[in-house]
C-alpha cells in the first residue's frame, strides 16, 4: 500500500507579492485600516481626577493570571497618569457609544465632563456608565515599545453583564456589526 500524497491546492489568484511595499509606518497604518478591532476606553485616576482615553489595541494574553494588554503613545495627555497608576478601568464599549469613544479620542475634549457618565470604582478608578463589560485591573508591567508602552494588567475585578453589540473600529471609523 502506498502512502497518500499531499496535494497543494493552487489559489484562485496568485498572492501579487510583486505589489508588495517595504516596511513603514504608512504601510502598516494602511494594513490595519483593514483590521476591524473591538472599541475599549481605559481609565485611571491621577490627584484625584480621571483621565481616560479610546483604545483599539486591547487584547487577551491569558486567561491563568488573568491579563490584558493595550498600548499607549508616551506622547498622550494620558501616559503620565498611566504610567504612574497601580489600577486602571478597562471598559468595552457597545455600538451605541460611537459618541463616547470619539469624545475619549479627541485631544483637549472634557472628557469626564456633565455628559459622561461615570462614577468612582474600586481603587478609585472611573468606571464608565452603559458599557458592555468592565474590568478594574492592577498593572503589573510596561514595556517599552517605540513612541509607546505596552501595558500588560491583571484583572481584579469587572462586570460582564452590559448589553448590547459591541463598537468596532475599521478604516479609520466607529463601526456597528451588521445583521
Amino acid at each position: 500500500m502506498t502512502a497518500p500524497t499531499a496535494t497543494t491546492a493552487q489559489p484562485a489568484h496568485p498572492a501579487p507579492f510583486g505589489s508588495a511595499l517595504p516596511g513603514s509606518p504608512e504601510l502598516l497604518r494602511s494594513v490595519f485600516r483593514q483590521h476591524a478591532a473591538g472599541v475599549a476606553v481605559i481609565t485611571a485616576e491621577t490627584a484625584g481626577r480621571p483621565v481616560g482615553f479610546t483604545a483599539t489595541s486591547l487584547n487577551s494574553v491569558s486567561a491563568d493570571p488573568p491579563l490584558l494588554s493595550f498600548t499607549i503613545s508616551t506622547g498622550s495627555s494620558s501616559w503620565p497618569a498611566i504610567r504612574d497608576s497601580d489600577h486602571l478601568g478597562v471598559h468595552i464599549l457597545g455600538e451605541h457609544q460611537q459618541e463616547l469613544a470619539g469624545l475619549f479620542a479627541r485631544s483637549g475634549a472634557d472628557r469626564f465632563g456633565p455628559a459622561t457618565g461615570w462614577a468612582p470604582g474600586p481603587y478609585a478608578v472611573p468606571l464608565l456608565d452603559g458599557v458592555l463589560a468592565w474590568l478594574v485591573c492592577r498593572v503589573v508591567a510596561r514595556v517599552p515599545a517605540g513612541a509607546h508602552r505596552v501595558i500588560i494588567a491583571e484583572a481584579v475585578v469587572g462586570d460582564p453583564a452590559g448589553e448590547g453589540r459591541p463598537l468596532l473600529y475599521h478604516q479609520g471609523r466607529f463601526n456597528a456589526l451588521r445583521d
